[in-house]
């Protein structure tokens, strides 16, 4: 029999579960250990720590995939080859719009691809859209918890440190962009082409006319209202899951 093991996630194949949240920090996996039972660390490599446990029965993986679409898109592929069907990402990001505010969520519909990893992969005329039940199961989940969440489109790039970032930043935004990450392009291309469903929620931790290094800075304060919003992605994230799980068992297409 064909050796499982993963090479960078460090999983084999032979835990059945279809369900995975993608944080980018390896330390948000322990934020989300608070939300689930049965929690069980499964493996730590490099920036690919995961764990298992349960939401109202419903078992999932937690995997962060570090900074970026490269590495996050091998999670993505690991995953897929022992069996998980249905990621989604919980990330931070920083607005575009001034409307949008520290905490707050975004849900994106799709993204502009401005990052090399989903390039690598196929043309960048490709699409780099969420799948509709997930993006609806998100929404549902944010309207019923009362969270503030906005939804669009969003920009995945490669640095934080170009020449250029005001003028992109301008540029990105006069288009109508809600927020900029590094992973929902790489995410969104990679799964559709490899059969997965994918969905991206992300926590705001930079106001558009904010310093980013101080936003970032600021995240760590537990008491900061992007922290705040980290549980409330969170939650938002796995309710979704379960909704969409309870949907599918009882065999309920929303599209």
């Amino acid at each position: 029999m064909k050796n499982s093991m993963q090479p960078h996630i460090r999983i084999g194949s032979g835990y059945d579960i279809e369900y995975a949240l993608l944080p980018g920090d390896p330390a948000r996996v322990a934020e989300v250990a608070k939300f689930l039972d049965e929690v069980k660390e499964v493996a730590h490599n490099r920036e690919f720590r995961t764990i298992l446990g349960s939401y109202k029965g419903v078992r999932v993986f937690v995997t962060s995939t570090g900074i970026g679409g490269a590495s996050a898109g091998i999670a993505v592929e690991e995953l897929k080859k022992i069996g998980v069907k249905v990621m989604i990402r919980i990330g931070s990001c920083g607005a575009l719009q001034k409307e949008i505010k520290i905490g707050e969520l975004v849900i994106a519909a799709g993204a502009v691809r401005n990052d090399g990893a989903s390039t690598a992969y196929i043309d960048s005329s490709y699409p780099a859209v969420a799948d509709s039940e997930l993006l609806f199961q998100l929404m549902e989940a944010a309207k019923r918890m009362g969270n503030s969440y906005h939804l669009g489109l969003v920009r995945s790039h490669d640095s934080f440190y170009t020449d250029e970032e005001q003028k992109i930043d301008t540029y990105w935004s006069s288009k109508g962009i809600l927020a900029s990450d590094m992973e929902t392009a790489s995410l969104f291309v990679i799964g559709r082409l490899r059969g997965l469903k994918t969905a991206s929620l992300l926590n705001v931790v930079v106001e558009k006319e904010g310093d980013l290094e101080g936003g970032i800075n600021d995240y760590l304060d537990k008491n900061n209202a992007s922290k705040l919003g980290e549980s409330k992605e969170i939650l938002t994230a796995l309710e979704a899951i379960f909704s969409y799980h309870e949907n599918r068992k009882n065999n309920k297409e929303v599209f």
